[in-house]
């Protein structure tokens, strides 16, 4: 292979690498944000049960400070029944009488409703409180991993930095600006050519084109996406003896 074209290969290669990892690492950030997004659906749900839960409670002791209060009035109802002086104040005082009776019995029937929603509830925290332990424990696991994937990542990405330098400064100048002025147009600057195509825009190759392409003794460009081409030889192919 051309000394040239062996040394784009090179930076190429080291260039993708170096692309592949920067990808993963920006992806790191979505994969926590995912994980923290779980535990807060979770923790939501734990929440609103605690919350129905609390506003139940809330609930019950204004219905039980209400039947305070009409036991209250019954009591002086009752108490006032002694001092009425016609029949016309007395049936009037049975009336109220029987409406404070009503409310009363309407506010044990709600303060039921609500010791069964209570009850109810806890059950539901209980439930929602396991299962966001289970989950809270998997996103640290998975948290953990996330981080050592990290770790690994920039570890590699510092190699993959030193080996594209290192390619670019063995690069001859004209070379480099041949290849600089492609990638920075498509993003890359070397495309493999196979089967008589550029393996990058997928466009089949002049004959002509692909005899020297296939020599590797020059700098050849791709006619529709201008990235210089390089042919990868297949390994022989080994026969066994049956």
């Amino acid at each position: 292979m051309n000394a040239d074209l062996e040394k784009l290969v090179r930076l190429h290669r080291a260039e993708t690498e170096l692309k592949r990892i920067e990808l993963e690492l920006a992806e790191l950030p979505r994969l926590r944000q995912e994980l923290d997004d779980r535990v807060a659906r979770e923790r939501s749900r734990l929440d609103a049960a605690r919350a129905g839960l609390d506003a139940s409670q809330k609930a019950r002791k204004v219905h039980e400070a209400a039947v305070q209060d009409f036991e209250t009035r019954r009591s002086k109802y009752k108490g006032q029944l002694m001092d009425v002086k016609t029949n016309k104040e007395y049936t009037a005082m049975l009336h109220e009488i029987e409406g404070v009776e009503r409310e009363i019995k309407a506010r044990e029937d709600q303060i039921l409703e609500e010791m069964e929603k209570a009850e109810a509830l806890a059950q539901e925290i209980k439930r929602e409180a396991a299962a966001f332990k289970v989950v809270e424990g998997e996103a640290r696991a998975e948290r953990a991993q996330v981080d050592a994937r990290e770790a690994r990542l920039q570890d590699e990405a510092k190699l993959a930095t030193a080996e594209r330098d290192q390619a670019q400064a063995a690069v001859p100048e004209e070379a480099f600006g041949r290849y600089q002025r492609v990638a920075k147009l498509r993003g890359s600057g070397v495309s493999e050519a196979r089967d008589g195509m550029c393996q990058t825009c997928h466009v089949k190759i002049r004959l002509q084109v692909w005899v020297e392409v296939r020599k590797n003794e020059t700098l050849v460009e791709c006619d529709s996406c201008s990235r210089i081409l390089y042919y990868e030889p297949l390994p022989p192919t080994v026969v066994v003896e049956p």
